[in-house]
């Protein structure tokens, strides 16, 4: 035991040995939250207060799932698969598989990954002869997930409107196709689980007296059906509630896009009687420049835990501030110093290039080729999305599932077999008429054909690998459905498809080693597993090379060197922070993560001009920038806004987007001038005025600025909240 705890910090031995009560660990940026959350599980079971299976970790990722299970078998000679470690998604399914019955669903039913999801809903849509104008298949999808988030079925969504109406008939429309289909989507499993604690108690006692102690990493990103979820499983009303030991840091919330509520944070306060909130802020990554760049940038937003970070390493150097003339001078400065850097040993790999939005890669990707430097665009596209994975996938599902619809579409002419266009919507007619699935369908038209063409030769050759592969193992059934589909003869006839044929040789590979790590080695849990999988999206570090990602995508890693650039208003704070509750907040907790993944130097940098939409944009610099003290600063070059207010400044250039007031700069909220009414006039369009859009649906004008083709309106929608649109670009139709 003291070995375990020997190296920890007063906070961190104080939340590792904390008793059995509910706790709030308040994580700052590098303060070692992993190091407590796994220490944790190991001090639980070596001192006797738990067993394995009393034990329930949650994380966001399975990357962390892995990790975590890594570190608690090197600290302790323990069996930890006792444990339920993994994502919420992951633990849901789990307990879905074991209780398919109870939760109303078939025993192999399948997982919906984003991209199936977003086909089904585009099928229903066909189906029911709506097009993409009418209710765009993204817009649908969104809303379904954000209503199963929320804890909402289709029967509970409010109609009181028509296009409200809309929504629910395809919602419900779309819960009846995965019914019959035997699928859920990611929200689903989330959902499907809340639902079946909540009315089955046998169920819901069963596993409150299991699990003693929940552990939740990165608390601040659960969301609201998430945080019932932990409440229902911990029992808050029991007389011997579960210990959840929560981790987070309400300072890098910035998923409210995905549903993430940091609200969740005091209510765990206020729900699980947590009369103190243990806070580590010795920071073991950054030097003290960064970190007090970082704290009195975050301190600018309200209603936080609060805590302030601090390390023993030193201050280090300044945190350096460049202000380009134009985007193309930012690009050729951040290469110049990524060279010096290199050339000083420091691994390429080490380097760090973060921006707000993935448009601004562009230019920096074409300096960086041309300066022959290599780089990565983090987060790729993963194994289990890669096209010829997902035919492999479809094919195994049909195998064993073979009432989803989806996976027959994506396969019954792939590789091509002669089935068109009029074939298929002739046996999706027949499906509908006799209410059947389409597999079903083909069955009961084909099942005397012996023909190796077409529909029913589709038929013969899906039942022939069912036979062929009963009771084979997991490696063998893949390797003959990549040769016996058809697939592997289709990518070798194309010269250029080899890597295709080599990821189809990997998935064999990857079956194999699923039967080596998994408690359940069968086909149903490795789809499962791939589906996943499939739903994150990380990148391959191999290579050295240069990182370049979005702040969103930077979240949980670490670099010698960050460069943050593009930090203009509008950009970075965004321009849809502007019409969002708490957006500007969010925004400048995206900044506080971007600057806290450095370690030892740390770059700000601004275009003066920057090309957006093929008009030069002048750009007055962010708020962020002018939040840093000036006394951790280093300017690197001396601009022309020096000298002038910052009024005085955004008055010359005409920029008349949303204005803020500190210390140092003060300006005014901007009115709508008779100039830009009459502007705005000149288009067809007046302020008040009801309109329409493809993506967002109908709205009502409330504001406009700019003129000819920069010309931007500012449009209240019924669904989506305010948008600034260019006007240039968003096709408004007038109502």
């Amino acid at each position: 035991m003291t070995a375990l705890l020997s190296n920890l910090n007063p906070e961190q031995l104080e939340a590792v040995t904390w008793p059995h009560q509910s706790a709030l660990i308040l994580a700052g940026a590098g303060s070692g939250k992993t190091r407590v959350l796994t220490t944790r599980i190991a001090y639980l079971l070596q001192s006797g207060h738990a067993q394995p299976h009393n034990i329930l970790a949650v994380t966001f990722t399975n990357k962390a799932a892995r990790e975590m299970v890594a570190r608690i078998s090197a600290l302790l000679p323990v069996n930890v698969r006792g444990m339920w470690i993994g994502t919420f998604h992951g633990l849901c399914h789990r307990m879905l598989r074991a209780h398919y019955q109870d939760a109303g669903l078939p025993q192999a039913f399948q997982i919906l990954d984003m991209a199936d999801q977003l086909a089904v809903i585009k099928r229903l849509l066909k189906a029911r002869q709506l097009d993409d104008k009418a209710l765009p298949p993204k817009q649908l999808q969104w809303f379904i997930n954000h209503a199963k988030e929320e804890g909402l079925r289709a029967s509970q969504m409010p109609a009181d409107d028509s296009f409200n109406q809309l929504l629910a008939e395809c919602y419900l429309a779309y819960e009846t196709i995965c019914i019959r289909e035997g699928t859920v989507d990611f929200a689903e499993l989330l959902l499907r689980c809340y639902e079946l604690l909540s009315r089955n108690e046998i169920l819901r006692d069963h596993y409150r007296n299991r699990f003693q102690h929940i552990l939740v990493d990165e608390f601040q990103d659960t969301n609201r059906l998430q945080y019932k979820w932990i409440k229902l499983l911990a029992g808050i009303d029991a007389q011997q509630p579960a210990a959840v030991f929560a981790v987070g840091d309400d300072d890098q919330s910035i998923y409210a896009f995905r549903g993430a509520y940091v609200g969740n944070m005091r209510a765990l306060e206020r729900d699980f009687n947590i009369a103190k909130i243990i806070r580590l802020e010795q920071n073991y990554r950054s030097q003290g420049n960064i970190l007090d760049a970082a704290n009195a940038l975050i301190a600018n937003n309200k209603g936080r835990l609060g805590k302030n970070l601090w390390t023993a390493a030193g201050q280090g150097e300044p945190v350096r501030v460049y202000a380009a003339i134009t985007d193309m001078d930012e690009a050729g400065f951040i290469v110049d110093e990524v060279k010096a850097l290199h050339a000083e040993g420091i691994a390429l790999s080490e380097i760090a290039l973060l921006y707000r939005s993935n448009a601004q890669s562009r230019v920096l990707e074409h300096s960086l080729f041309n300066a022959a430097i290599s780089y990565r665009v983090y987060g790729g596209m993963r194994f289990f999305d890669r096209q010829e994975v997902k035919h492999a996938l479809a094919y195994l599902r049909l195998m064993i599932l073979p009432d989803d619809d989806h996976a027959l579409l994506r396969i019954i002419n792939f590789p091509p077999r002669g089935i068109g266009t009029r074939t298929l919507e002739k046996l999706q007619d027949q499906a509908k008429m006799l209410d059947t699935s389409l597999w079903q369908t083909a069955l009961k038209t084909h099942e005397k054909s012996q023909s190796t063409k077409g529909i029913a030769g589709f038929v013969n050759l899906i039942q022939t690998l069912q036979q062929q592969c009963e009771g084979q193992p997991l490696p063998e059934i893949i390797r003959r459905v990549a040769d016996h589909s058809g697939l592997i003869a289709h990518y070798q006839n194309k010269q250029t498809e080899s890597e295709r044929i080599e990821n189809l040789k990997e998935l064999v590979n990857a079956a194999t080693s699923f039967v080596h790590e998994a408690e359940d080695d069968s086909l149903t849990a490795f789809l499962a597993h791939a589906s996943l999988e499939g739903g994150e999206h990380q990148a391959d570090n191999q290579q050295d090379a240069v990182q370049l990602m979005t702040v969103h995508a930077a979240k949980g890693l670490e670099f010698h060197t960050v460069f943050i650039s593009g930090l203009e208003e509008g950009l970075f704070p965004h321009d849809n922070s502007r019409n969002e509750p708490n957006g500007l907040e969010e925004e400048r907790r995206l900044m506080y993560v971007a600057m806290t993944r450095a370690q030892q130097r740390l770059y700000l940098s601004y275009a003066e001009s920057r090309m957006l939409h093929g008009q030069v944009r002048m750009n007055v610099p962010s708020r962020f920038v002018d939040e840093v003290p000036e006394k951790l600063l280093k300017n690197l070059r001396i601009t022309h806004f020096s000298g002038r207010s910052y009024g005085q400044y955004a008055a010359e250039i005409g920029y008349k987007a949303d204005t803020y007031t500190d210390q140092r700069r003060k300006t005014t909220t901007p009115t709508i001038s008779k100039l830009a009414a009459k502007n705005l006039g000149e288009q067809g369009l007046d302020i008040g005025q009801q309109v329409s859009h493809a993506k967002f649906g109908v709205g009502t004008v409330i504001n406009c600025e700019g003129n000819g083709s920069d010309m931007r309106v500012q449009v209240k929608f019924n669904q989506v909240g305010t948008k600034w649109l260019a006007l240039a670009y968003a096709k408004l139709t007038p109502l």
